[in-house]
């Protein structure tokens, strides 16, 4: 037994090495929930920023909570304690709300330094990080400071928790820009004392618990209604009360406020008034102060928070539109590609094809469909050969096929070596030119090998992919499945075909021209996708590979979410190893450069990037939902998915196949999208870090039928006779460049000479073909 172990563990699995990956997982949740909290951020500075002038309107709130001596008393207001201050007489104290502004701002700094007048600017949080330095000049040039909200909202009307966060995160990003701090608070939307609605007075009350005095104002210049700059250069105050003024330097045009300055202070100088901050004119002992070190420390932290979600914003911004309107292209292009593929199939490719052709079925562990799979190719009304190779398998698969004793089927036994070993075994034991690889859970309609093989004709031609149908279709999962092979693997395949770029030939169902096979050093195990890796290698050595779609084969698809990641893991790491192991392909011609540069870059993009990028899609979605229109991201979403269904439905049409499944549709983006963008995430992943995988064989659910063949049939139409005993002899895996043959061009027990090997890697017009 243990024997029997040491063997097994020396075949399959040796090649390649696992170690399991955990630390990419907490790296893309990281990198999630970064991304989220960005987004969050942005949302809530940049999407709940109330943007309504501060004079705008406001529907009269009662007031009965208000005390009487807060409602006639002076502007400054300490809500704790319930005391007031008022400027000193013949002293004003000029105020400017909702900056700093990159435009406005410097230069109302400007007048007031020519005129030598120090006043108080009550900033917007996030202005102060968007324009930090603009914080650094007001509090530099002896101006004070204070605080108007982080993102200009209502204090009166939110909630007690929102109203800490918005005076907090405003301070620490004062302190942060600044290296100052300071008490002073002007609410937006606040006007004079009597204007204290209850709802008001709460926001007053709680920011002096909160160590914030209040600053109101005595007059305003309503210059946020833009009346022209004689109407508020004309707020001159009556008597010689001291005022603190209303302006501002932010919020839109704000060149008539410039201009009224530039009138306003020489007149009022004139007139015997003195200019002062809001702590002067009160005779507040610290108003500004230095801030600690924590609060400069936290506010710096802000800001480059806030700068890197808006920069992150705008970056997503772009590289969604991009996807999109790539995504958009993609479906035009895979349209016109569908309708211009059937057209050119209604040519036939030569004269038909009749020669025989031999099978290969490599079988490992695949007693639950092995009788179906062989038993359909001999219902093949094309003559074969059918070889299957058993491949150490321990559930008695070999013991089954031979069980049948059906004529022209041969069983090679071989211990335990891989799926690319079988191939090669059988490549080795296969006595026709002409090569069909089926995997042993696939099961062939009757004329699937004839339509299979009749790209051959042209001998250009060195693979042919067929048409892999799902079989196990019930419930959700094999819906969705379905819809991927219809609507995603046969409408690429369209488009490759067209493009002379096909990167894959199923394992599934799939033809190959021996000599093509041979050229190329037959089946190579460097990769997980072998099918990919041999499809690509012979597109690199000139052979044209092309799409049969009248040639159906049904497949086993995995039935539980588990197996779905397994196989789709394999897949696409094999994949990303083809795709890698052929990047010269990028930099040839002729044939290889098209798989280069259409084949790698199509794949590379809308197999791994886009799907890297689904994530912040799907981020961003929420996104939209909760802070930008919900409606307008519902109507994208419904968009996209129109045009899913009318892709889906045209797919569906051109395969023959009744649209109903196209219902699940929608809950497939739900579910199954997701679990294969983190496949290609894990993928990508493991990828970087240098690990390999092992083989993973898929479940077998034994769903696929038994199909009778006619007694009456005659055997010659249905297949060939076996080779010689010799021949099995002969049926070792490919080892090396020679070949399995030991360096001959051809195996002597081939059905036909092997077809005229390509020349200078082009694609002959001139043999007058009508297939492009």
């Amino acid at each position: 037994m243990s024997k029997n172990r040491r063997r097994r563990s020396q075949g399959r699995h040796t090649s390649v090495r696992h170690v399991p990956l955990r630390t990419h997982w907490l790296l893309l949740t990281t990198l999630v929930l970064t991304l989220s909290a960005a987004l969050l951020l942005e949302g809530y500075t940049q999407h709940l920023f109330d943007e309504r002038p501060d004079g705008a309107p406001r529907r009269q709130a009662a007031a009965t909570s208000v005390p009487a001596a807060i409602a006639s008393g002076g502007p400054v207001i300490e809500g704790a304690a319930g005391r007031t201050a008022t400027p000193a007489p013949r002293t004003i104290a000029l105020t400017f709300d909702d900056g700093p502004d990159p435009v406005w701002t410097p230069k109302i700094l400007d007048v007031l330094r020519r005129n030598g007048v120090r006043a108080t600017f009550f900033t917007v949080g996030t202005r102060v990080a968007e324009n930090p330095d603009l914080a650094r000049r007001i509090v530099a040039e002896g101006h004070q400071i204070g605080l108007h909200g982080f993102t200009h909202t209502d204090l009166g009307t939110v909630s007690a928790w929102r109203r800490s966060l918005e005076l907090r995160e405003t301070r620490l990003v004062i302190a942060g820009a600044t290296g100052v701090t300071t008490p002073l608070l002007r609410p937006p939307y606040s006007a004079t004392n009597k204007a204290l609605g209850d709802a008001d007075w709460s926001a007053v009350v709680q920011a002096g618990q909160e160590g914030y005095l209040t600053v109101l104002t005595t007059l305003d210049s309503q210059d946020w209604r833009r009346p022209g700059a004689e109407a508020i250069a004309a707020a001159t105050p009556a008597g010689s009360t001291g005022q603190i003024v209303l302006l501002h330097d932010a919020g839109g045009d704000r060149s008539q406020t410039v201009t009224a300055l530039e009138q306003l202070v020489p007149r009022l100088k004139a007139s015997g008034w003195t200019f002062a901050t809001v702590g002067d004119a009160v005779a507040l002992p610290t108003a500004v102060r230095s801030a600690g070190t924590a609060d400069r420390w936290q506010g710096m932290a802000l800001i480059a928070a806030l700068r890197t979600s808006g920069w992150i914003l705008d970056v997503l911004s772009w590289l969604l539109w991009a996807a999109g309107a790539i995504s958009l292209l993609r479906a035009i292009a895979v349209f016109v590609a569908a309708r211009r593929h059937v057209r050119m199939r209604r040519r036939p490719w030569g004269a038909p094809v009749t020669e025989p052709v031999s099978v290969i079925v490599p079988a490992y562990n695949e007693s639950a469909g092995i009788e179906a799979a062989v038993r359909s190719l001999l219902a093949s009304d094309h003559p074969v050969e059918v070889i299957v190779v058993d491949d150490g398998s321990t559930d008695g698969t070999a013991d089954i096929v031979e069980a049948l004793r059906l004529p022209g089927v041969r069983v090679i036994r071989q211990q335990n070596a891989g799926k690319p070993a079988a191939l090669n075994t059988g490549i080795a034991a296969a006595s026709c030119n002409l090569l069909v690889m089926v995997d042993g859970d696939t099961v062939f309609e009757p004329d699937a090998v004839r339509m299979l093989v009749q790209p051959f004709a042209h001998r250009r031609v060195g693979a042919v992919s067929g048409n892999a149908k799902v079989v196990n279709r019930g419930g959700l999962l094999g819906r969705w499945q379905h819809i991927e092979y219809v609507v995603g693997f046969n409408l690429d395949r369209r488009l490759f075909d067209l493009a002379e770029c096909m990167p894959t030939v199923p394992g599934a169902v799939g033809a190959f021209r021996r000599e093509a096979l041979l050229r190329v050093g037959g089946v190579s195990d460097a990769t997980l996708a072998e099918d990919t890796d041999l499809t690509m290698a012979l597109c690199r050595d000139g052979w044209r590979v092309v799409y049969e779609e009248r040639a159906k084969a049904w497949t086993e698809a995995p039935a539980s979410l588990g197996a779905l990641w397994k196989q789709r893991y394999r897949w696409c790491y094999g994949t990303l190893q083809a795709m890698w192991k052929h990047r010269g392909a990028l930099a040839q011609r002729g044939q290889a450069g098209k798989l280069g540069r259409r084949g790698l870059v199509y794949l590379l993009m809308f197999q791994v990037l886009l799907p890297l990028l689904a994530p912040v899609v799907d981020v961003f979605a929420v996104y939209g939902l909760v802070f930008l229109d919900p409606w307008r991201i519902v109507g994208l979403w419904t968009a996209f998915l129109l045009l899913q269904v009318l892709m889906g439905a045209y797919a569906f049409r051109l395969d023959g196949e009744r649209p109903g499944p196209l219902w699940s549709l929608p809950l497939q983006q739900f579910v199954h999208r997701q679990l294969m963008y983190l496949v290609v995430i894990q993928s990508v992943f493991t990828a970087v870090a240098g690990s390999r995988l092992r083989w993973q064989r898929m479940e077998r659910y034994g769903s696929l039928q038994v199909p009778v063949t006619p007694s009456d049939a005659p055997a010659e139409a249905q297949l060939v006779t076996a080779a010689p005993p010799a021949a099995e002899s002969r049926a070792e895996p490919w080892a090396g460049p020679a070949g399995p043959y030991g360096g001959h061009d051809t195996d002597p027990w081939a059905c036909h000479p092997t077809a005229p090997a390509p020349q200078n890697h082009i694609w002959p017009s001139e043999q007058g073909h009508p297939h492009p």
